[in-house]
């Protein structure tokens, strides 16, 4: 009896420090205000803990509270009625509607505040993804969850994990920091810190940043990623990376699905296959159909020759390349103001086109050709074909002129319909300023002797003189001897109205006479930049004019202009100086404008007189 007499008057003390004991029972608590406290529906049993100045209560199996919508269940709860606060442990549960419902080991929960803190395993889930942590700070005020330790996140496609975060119930906004990686089907994203939104799923970064997968590598500092669409949007120095390309830009939009490229400010695009590089202010790039646009400083640089690491430079104010997949070729094509730079040829021209197939060049709209600092060529549209990255034939057509500077800087002149000039290119040591001799013939047999044979080399002049000595040192081994190539205009054939000028010179070099033909055809060969073995075809006519009676118009064909001040230098072709017609003009100004009536009186003055 009093066992049960202790019992009935706890219950009643219960009773009056606190109707929310009924609600074990399913009883509604009889008092208003309850709306601020954390409510007790449910419990298998409940002890009153014995604190000065608070009501504490210890909550045992199947706990179930609830406050202001949210739900929470637990296996043991620890609720401080003063305070507002409450301690769940074991098979934490909280349920906010029926979007958010989070799990865990422990759960600090309070009331007034309206935050919850879960420990333990943490899993949070709601209708876009799931969140698994070890620590969970739920603000429910804002809406916001915060987890300061590293966690996992998935949803229908993407799986990302990270040092720290931060999820705004609400808007579906993730903010991650800290070693950062989101993988979805599409690839495998890097970052220090991440903006997800789960519902647009699109991941906006700030700070440096890697995306990877199947067909290449992005790299930038600050952008947006499509996680459905695969497309890109990135700023602030942005590069993609395949295994044949690298594309890079200030600003760059890539759309992965058709491998559309878009950049802008200081791009470079590399083709590693072709060692090609392609620099401009604008890039635009499809992947699929291999073929880029250039506009904005744009510059072509193909390394010629690897070995000599030489480089042809290509400047153009609109660059297109064109790939063929199935020969893995390339065309570059250039569109107006179109300059060329390699150390053997420099050209200028209105459009061009690079043919990487069968390298060859093609030029068009008033080309003009310059090469080894000798030979000048133009005609309405030319033709060369290059051989080991060097020129070996060049075709003009249509109003073609050459003009070939020989050692006493006179101007051998060769103009016609067409004009096929082919090139030589052989090994020299610098040293000795010899052919080497390994390197195969020097040059074609003669076809026939030249009206003068003053001008045709000796077999002397390709002797070694006397002055000149070779050490043993340097023919012993050929690694000591430093060859370096050159190419010389060998043969110039010309088809259609020929007429030529050119300077017959002794075997020392001493001037003759001035060789002036005109006919249909001719053949042309040269030695040094000499004019050595000559051909001409269709009744010709020829004259001698000796050096007494040289003047202007017989050392001149018509339409001849030595126009080397025109030749692009590798500084101009990258954009790093401005050439001379490109150059503003000054404007005429006029001095002492009052003198200008009184000579023009003078002037009328003297004619009618």
């Amino acid at each position: 009896m009093s066992v049960r007499f202790l019992f009935i008057v706890i219950g009643l003390f219960l009773l009056v420090t606190s109707n929310e004991v009924m609600a074990q029972f399913g009883v509604p608590p009889a008092t208003g205000g309850t709306d601020d406290k954390v409510e007790l529906f449910g419990a298998d049993s409940l002890v009153v803990l014995n604190v000065p100045g608070e009501s504490v209560r210890k909550l045992y199996n199947n706990v179930r509270l609830r406050h202001k919508g949210v739900l929470m269940y637990c296996n043991l709860a620890i609720q401080n009625v003063t305070t507002n606060v409450i301690e769940a442990y074991g098979n934490v549960r909280l349920v906010q509607g029926d979007t958010i419902n989070i799990r865990g080991d422990t759960m600090f929960y309070y009331g007034n505040s309206r935050q919850a803190n879960m420990r333990g395993h943490v899993i949070m889930r709601d209708r876009k993804m799931t969140l698994t942590t070890r620590q969970l700070d739920y603000d429910m005020l804002s809406g916001i969850a915060h987890y300061p330790t590293p966690g996992r996140i998935v949803d229908k496609d993407n799986v990302l994990t990270s040092r720290e975060g931060y999820y705004d119930t609400r808007s579906k906004l993730f903010i991650f920091r800290q070693n950062v990686v989101l993988v979805n089907p599409k690839g495998t994203l890097t970052a220090d810190s991440l903006l997800y939104n789960s519902l647009t799923r699109i991941a906006t970064f700030q700070g440096p940043t890697r995306i990877k997968n199947k067909d290449g590598v992005l790299t930038a500092i600050a952008g947006q990623y499509n996680t459905i669409t695969g497309i890109s949007n990135f700023e602030r120095r942005a590069t993609v990376e395949t295994p044949r390309y690298r594309l890079t830009g200030d600003t760059l939009y890539y759309d992965n699905p058709s491998e559309l490229g878009i950049a802008r400010g200081n791009v470079i695009m590399v083709a590693k296959d072709r060692k090609v590089i392609i620099t401009g202010d604008h890039v635009r790039y499809n992947g699929k159909v291999g073929i880029s646009r250039v506009t904005g400083h744009a510059v072509a640089k193909s390394m010629a020759n690897e070995a000599t690491k030489d480089t042809l430079y290509l400047r153009a104010d609109t660059l297109f390349s064109f790939d063929n997949k199935v020969t893995n070729t390339r065309k570059l094509v250039g569109q107006k103001n179109v300059f060329v730079y390699k150390s053997d040829l420099q050209s200028k021209c209105d459009s061009l086109i690079y043919d990487a197939a069968d390298s060859t060049i093609y030029f068009y709209k008033k080309p003009i050709v310059w090469s080894q600092n000798k030979y000048q060529m133009e005609a309405d549209s030319m033709r060369i074909l290059l051989r080991n990255n060097k020129i070996h034939t060049m075709f003009l057509k249509t109003k073609s002129f050459v003009v070939s500077l020989d050692t006493l800087k006179n101007f051998n002149q060769v103009k016609g319909r067409t004009i096929t000039a082919y090139f030589a290119t052989k090994l020299v040591n610098p040293d000795t300023l010899l052919p080497d001799t390994q390197s195969g013939k020097e040059g074609q047999q003669a076809i026939l002797t030249a009206t003068t044979r003053q001008n045709i080399p000796s077999a002397a002049t390709n002797r070694t003189p006397k002055d000149v000595s070779v050490k043993k040192s340097q023919t012993a081994s050929p690694d000591t001897i430093r060859l370096q190539e050159k190419t010389t205009l060998e043969r110039v054939l010309v088809d259609g109205n020929g007429q030529s000028i050119y300077y017959a010179l002794s075997e020392t070099n001493k001037l003759i006479g001035l060789n002036h033909v005109e006919c249909s055809r001719m053949n042309i060969e040269f030695n040094d930049s000499k004019v050595g073995k000559i051909r001409f075809y269709g009744h010709p006519d020829s004259q001698l004019i000796p050096p007494k009676e040289f003047t202007g118009e017989t050392q001149e064909l018509d339409g001849f202009r030595w126009r080397e001040s025109e030749k692009p230098t590798k500084a101009q072709v990258l954009w790093q100086e401005t050439p001379p017609d490109e150059q503003p003009k000054a404007k005429k100004t006029v001095k002492n404008k009052g003198a200008i009536k009184p000579l023009a009186q003078k002037l009328v003055q003297k004619v009618n007189k």
